[in-house]
């Protein structure tokens, strides 16, 4: 007869002990919900930080496409070539054509 009326007792103390688990388990997911929306933060300043450094980069990048557009163009290298370097063109008799 003990046994008999040691598994009501038995019965309760596993559902405490399931219903205490469950309970910190639901805590625990809570927290995880927690720190994910924490991290989820974290990681969007960060992206954020990242594009801007990226659009400035792209700015720099269109800036220095431009000046070397600037000084590749014919008129800036034959001013160089005359000016700094003193190249002429040749006259037509020193030019020899190959076909």
């Amino acid at each position: 007869m003990a046994a008999a009326s040691d598994r009501p007792a038995l019965r309760r103390g596993l559902r405490v002990g399931v219903l205490l688990t469950l309970i910190a388990l639901v805590v625990f997911s809570a927290l995880m919900v927690v720190y994910a929306k924490y991290q989820s933060r974290v990681l969007f300043v960060e992206l954020q930080a990242l594009q801007q450094v990226r659009d400035r980069m792209d700015e720099e990048w269109g800036r220095l496409q431009l000046e070397q557009s600037t000084w590749a163009t014919h008129g800036h290298i034959e001013d160089t070539a005359r000016n700094r370097l003193q190249m002429v063109l040749p006259e037509s008799k020193n030019v020899v054509v190959i076909w």
